[in-house]
């Protein structure tokens, strides 16, 4: 997984690298083969600090952003958000798996 962090009006520290580091992990271990790449966008405006991310998964993009007063808690939100969304698209996946019988397997 390629983690890109950029930022918009606001510098990256090495506290906020780590931290947004240590929490797409988290994502990265539960869905390993799922996802490719994170684009993640930090800004500020006026007095709100914002947070989006692109992900890109096998066969699908996935869009989150979160806003909040302090920036941790914004990151917090976003992993929450991506994780499930990324655990929506995984069963999906599943769902749409076939049997040996070549028709779409049901949930009955």
């Amino acid at each position: 997984m390629n983690l890109h962090l950029t930022a918009h009006h606001l510098e990256i520290t090495p506290a906020i690298r780590d931290y947004s580091t240590e929490k797409f992990d988290k994502i990265k271990r539960h869905f390993e083969n799922v996802v490719i790449d994170v684009n993640v966008i930090f800004s500020v405006e006026k007095l709100k600090q914002k947070a989006e991310a692109t992900m890109h998964l096998s066969g699908k993009n996935l869009f989150v952003e979160c806003e909040d007063e302090n920036l941790y808690a914004a990151i917090d939100m976003l992993v929450d958000k991506l994780e499930r969304q990324v655990r929506r698209h995984k069963e999906k996946l599943s769902d749409r798996r076939h049997d040996d019988s070549g028709k779409l397997a049901t949930n009955e």
